[in-house]
């Protein structure tokens, strides 16, 4: 996830950028040119403007970076496969070209590139990913990216040297010698006595061992009972444990938001509702042969002149239906100010495509063809979509992202509905 505005930014203008700090160049000049050149272009221009000088096959490495983080994948599976090759990659090198210390623009570029997925991945995942991690936590504190990105916090491993234990002394040595010969030496004299016991003390001895023997019996006979309750019991505890983990399995899938099929789309045309005042229809290309229309309560906040040709997030897996007789075909969700004062439908990056669904870093599964009404769904997910901060939209703080960033808001803290 980008810093303070640039999340805006397409993925192109954001390496731009990040080159330009790195050489010390104002991004300005650059960014106005990002529309018509492409990302290689622009690197040939900033490292010309750079001053610096590159060696030919220096440059040809730069660019085969520059292709990994072109080719950079929008799926959650492939970008985490694509990563566990970078980090083995990385299990013996500090930076990705000359093997130095020093970070070069190929650092930069991939950094750029894979940022806005690694902030959204779990603790989990990137345990997965160590050398990745520890090589983004070296370009992040090498580099001097200003508010280009949000610092990954990264978790480094406490060593606690073990305690060594002093040699023992001489004079220890040999009084410990001492008493392991005073031992011997009493041991020996306990033998020689044990001899010499009388008849009556050995069949007193005998019908003491019988008593001890029936106490044993006796006392491993309650044992045996304990273990069998205890293993009883262990079962019973295990079968309760398994089924609460059960249970907290399909309520986790009744609330993941990859039971939403969320997509792009792009209005069209939006005009009032014919018979409400706070409705608005707006027919959305979401990449079908066929327009989807939409109401949305959302006349209040928007006149349908600035809807027109706007980017939008909607669901497009809710169940059809009439809304004041106009038939509905989706839901466009929108973030909300606390007080409900100020709403605005979320916007996808510039370069998003209409139909490209919405992915989640670390969330796989199918959407419902179909959702359940009965089963409120949508409840149960909603209260866990909301504006982060930055604008950025999330669910449960996992980015709301496209083949070309994240989905964004002006309201930052919002919720999303």
């Amino acid at each position: 996830m980008a810093a303070n505005g640039s999340t805006n930014l397409t993925k192109k203008q954001l390496i731009a950028s990040s080159l330009c700090k790195h050489f010390s160049l104002d991004p300005k000049a650059f960014l106005g040119d990002s529309a018509e050149n492409d990302i290689k272009t622009l690197y040939s221009n900033i490292l010309q403007s750079s001053g610096k000088d590159s060696s030919p096959g220096h440059k040809d490495e730069v660019m085969k970076w520059m292709d990994f983080a072109e080719s950079f994948p929008t799926d959650s599976k492939e970008c985490f496969d694509v990563l566990n090759k970078l980090n083995e990659d990385l299990v013996t090198i500090s930076v990705l070209l000359d093997n130095g210390l020093s970070p070069t623009e190929a650092d930069v570029i991939v950094f750029s590139a894979i940022h806005s997925f690694m902030m959204g991945l779990p603790n989990s995942d990137r345990d997965k990913l160590p050398h990745v991690m520890r090589w983004m936590d070296y370009i992040q504190n090498k580099e001097d990216f200003g508010e280009l990105f949000e610092k990954i916090l990264v978790k480094k491993p406490f060593f606690d040297p073990p305690s060594v234990k002093p040699p023992a002394k001489a004079g220890a040595e040999s009084n410990a010698k001492k008493t392991a010969e005073s031992t011997k030496s009493a041991n020996k004299s306990e033998a020689d006595s044990s001899g010499n016991t009388s008849d009556a003390a050995k069949k007193a001895t005998g019908e003491k061992g019988a008593t001890q023997e029936k106490k044993k019996s006796v006392e491993t006979e309650a044992v045996a009972k304990d273990k069998k309750k205890k293993a009883t019991g262990d079962k019973e505890a295990t079968q309760e444990k398994k089924k609460s983990e059960t249970e907290a399995v399909e309520k986790d899938k009744e609330l993941s938001v990859s039971l939403l099929n969320i997509q792009v789309g792009l209005i069209r045309k939006a005009w009032k509702h014919p018979s409400a005042d706070s409705l608005l229809v707006e027919e959305i290309d979401v990449g079908e042969a066929k327009l989807r229309q939409v109401v949305s309560g959302l006349a209040k906040y928007c006149n349908p002149d600035e809807l027109t040709n706007r980017r939008v997030v909607l669901i497009t897996n809710v169940k059809p239906g009439k809304l004041r007789d106009v038939m509905s075909e989706g839901l466009v969700l929108c973030a909300s100010n606390e007080d409900h004062t100020i709403v605005e439908p979320l916007l996808p990056p510039e370069g998003a495509k209409p139909g490209e669904r919405i992915s989640f870093s670390g969330i796989d599964g199918k959407p419902e063809d179909v959702l359940n009404p009965k089963k409120k769904q949508l409840d149960k997910i909603t209260p866990n979509l909301f504006t982060d901060e930055k604008g950025v939209a999330t669910f449960k703080g996992i980015p709301f992202m496209t083949s070309a960033g994240p989905c964004t808001s002006s309201i930052p803290r919002a919720t999303i509905k």
